[in-house]
């Protein structure tokens, strides 16, 4: 069974052209007392328009699956995409050098609210709705009809508000080595898939630290704020940095740094890790008049820390700020944000505002978006979330 659900007169083109998400406003009717996991038959007056699922996220009220009528959402449907993802990336993402990457990109492959990592032969499941999750058992059997695997583990990320939901994340299969790590670029990184709702590496950011490793990094200090495991800091190393500084609020992060330090054979006393406020640690480096050749910023869309908020969309520009106070000449700095609100062009702003206010000039040397296995929905701007900018200090 499934309920019928009708959409508002100015909202019908934007669903026509394939908009995913269902949100409250594009309903003409109060859509309270909607059951997670429902299935809903979207109409236009008494014209049928496309069918979906309930699940709250994004402040969505559930996803989009079909535009055609006649097709069932069952173990064949998802049977259906997943074949049509591993279609797209077999063969491609997996290499000698490297053998981690997104598998199955939610909406942008056709199911909302679900993901899926590949980590050497690990699938790891990201389940961000309980109406996807009532699904399951379903997709996980059309998923192990047709894809070998080593193990399967999950992450249900719907708690409260996105939150990950604390369990047991293995599902079946094998479970991974506590000394269980992957290549990426050829540099290895420690990674634990039973141990919170991140394991260890951002797979977006590859090409990113591809470009570190071969075009930037080589004869540069750099510092690596908000630095999570070290993997720039690695990469940076890969590429011939003569040094890295490593700054995160996390006490985790130092043992999470070290253990990628030593993987890839990179001697810890030449390396420094930091445990602190990157604005206490910026304050500090201007007063010390440190200078870096090679600054990466890349910062959670949202952080808490005891005495600041930061939001993306509205604090970036002065991360940037401080980043030009401590950059070196001809120094680079690599600009990066994962918040889907922040557009573009509001991005590219935020620079040059950054820069005109501290009278240097810059320059930008190359750009980045989703990589292809991180596939958008042209239909959805909000999934081509990731921008990169790379920049030249004069």
């Amino acid at each position: 069974m499934s309920i019928r659900l009708q959409i508002r007169k100015n909202e019908v083109e934007r669903y026509k052209k394939g908009y995913p998400l269902l949100t409250k406003e594009a309903l003409a009717r109060d859509s309270r007392n909607m059951v997670e996991g429902e299935l809903f038959e979207l109409y236009d007056g008494n014209k049928w328009m496309a069918r979906g699922y309930i699940g709250y996220q994004n402040k969505g009220l559930g996803w989009i699956l079909s535009l055609q009528e006649e097709e069932k959402i069952d173990k064949e449907f998802f049977f259906r995409k997943l074949g049509e993802a591993l279609a797209k990336r077999e063969g491609r993402f997996v290499s000698d050098e490297t053998n981690c990457y997104r598998f199955f990109n939610g909406e942008g492959d056709g199911i909302g609210g679900m993901q899926i990592d590949c980590l050497d032969g690990y699938y790891v499941f990201h389940w961000y709705s309980k109406g996807i999750y009532q699904y399951r058992e379903t997709i996980l059997e059309a998923f192990c009809e047709l894809m070998d695997y080593r193990g399967i583990y999950e992450k249900r990320r719907f708690k409260e508000k996105g939150k990950y939901l604390e369990g047991n994340d293995f599902v079946r299969g094998e479970r991974h080595s506590d000394e269980f790590f992957v290549k990426e670029n050829k540099v290895r990184y420690r990674v634990n898939l039973d141990d919170g709702a991140m394991y260890g590496i951002f797979l977006d950011q590859r090409e990113v630290r591809r470009a570190l490793i071969e075009r930037y990094a080589r004869g540069r200090a750099v510092l690596n704020t908000f630095s999570y495991t070290g993997a720039f800091s690695v990469a940076a190393k890969a590429g011939g940095a003569t040094k890295t500084v490593s700054v995160d609020l996390a006490n985790r992060s130092r043992s999470m740094t070290e253990d990628n330090f030593r993987l890839n054979a990179i001697d810890l006393s030449e390396e420094t890790i930091i445990v602190e406020d990157i604005y206490n640690y910026f304050r500090y480096a201007k007063k010390k008049q440190l200078l870096f050749d090679m600054i990466i910023l890349d910062p959670p869309s949202f952080s808490r820390s005891k005495k600041k908020i930061f939001q993306a969309e509205k604090d970036y520009q002065e991360l940037i700020e401080m980043a030009i106070a401590v950059a070196g000449k001809d120094a680079i700095l690599i600009l990066s944000t994962n918040c889907s609100t922040l557009k573009l062009g509001k991005f590219r702003q935020f620079a040059s505002q950054a820069f005109k206010k501290s009278g240097r000039r810059y320059r930008i040397v190359e750009e980045f978006r989703n990589p292809e296995d991180f596939s958008p929905m042209p239909a959805y701007p909000e999934s081509n979330y990731l921008k990169v900018m790379i920049v030249e200090v004069n």
